[in-house]
């Protein structure tokens, strides 16, 4: 098996790997113009403003970026001030925008940037980068992706260390090949809509250390 430093000295993971997403995402934007409209006009109709939903996570090498998404929430708050809980803040229509992926689009934006690219771990909350295991901190040897080889095998619906270690995966066997595979994978998980949440919350569980770590 090659070796992370393999993969990130050869051509397609210094060079072909950053050309693609540009020239993808560039096209993406072009093409999707119009759904982006819709659904930001629906996201201010139904949810009210902020249209975008941004908020920092960690990308290469561990550099915070503001990642964009389109909001899916509302802020809903109870009698102390206080938000309320993600359940009763997701609305209809923010988990038709989940289920479809929709919300992500605006992502496109982020891997023209350079932040991120199509495929490769999906970057996480900033306060998780102290939690992770030595091992886990190998998925920020790449970009963070749109979609990444956790998220076409069981994306919200499997546990983080399942999810680590595919991210992990990732890194140590990254190729346009795999790359192609991923995206494929992903349409086809988008249409059936699998794995959107977990078995007991509507996204996913917080992240709160590796189990294997503290030998539990």
């Amino acid at each position: 098996m090659r070796t992370i430093a393999a993969n990130h000295t050869g051509w397609y993971g210094r060079y072909g790997k950053r050309i693609f997403d540009f020239v993808l995402a560039a096209l993406a934007l072009i093409l999707l113009s119009p759904v982006l409209l819709v659904v930001a006009i629906l996201v201010r109709t139904k949810l009210g403003s902020p249209i975008l939903f941004v908020q920092e996570r960690p990308g290469y090498q561990e550099k915070i970026f503001k990642m964009y998404k389109f909001r899916t929430m509302t802020d809903e708050r109870g009698a102390d001030g206080e938000l309320l809980s993600d359940q009763i803040r997701l609305t209809r229509f923010g988990r038709f925008l989940r289920s479809t992926s929709l919300d992500e689009l605006p992502e496109l934006i982020n891997i023209l940037k350079g932040d991120m690219s199509f495929v490769g771990p999906r970057p996480l909350l900033v306060q998780y980068l102290p939690l992770y295991n030595e091992q886990q901190k190998k998925r920020h040897h790449v970009r963070p992706g749109l979609s990444g080889l956790a998220q076409v095998n069981g994306r919200n619906a499997i546990s983080w260390e399942s999810k680590f270690d595919l991210d992990v995966s990732y890194v140590e066997r990254v190729s346009f090949l795999m790359d192609i595979k991923i995206i494929l994978h992903t349409f086809k998980k988008v249409l059936v809509r699998e794995g959107i949440s977990s078995n007991t919350a509507v996204t996913m569980e917080p992240f709160k250390g590796s189990q294997r770590e503290m030998g539990l």
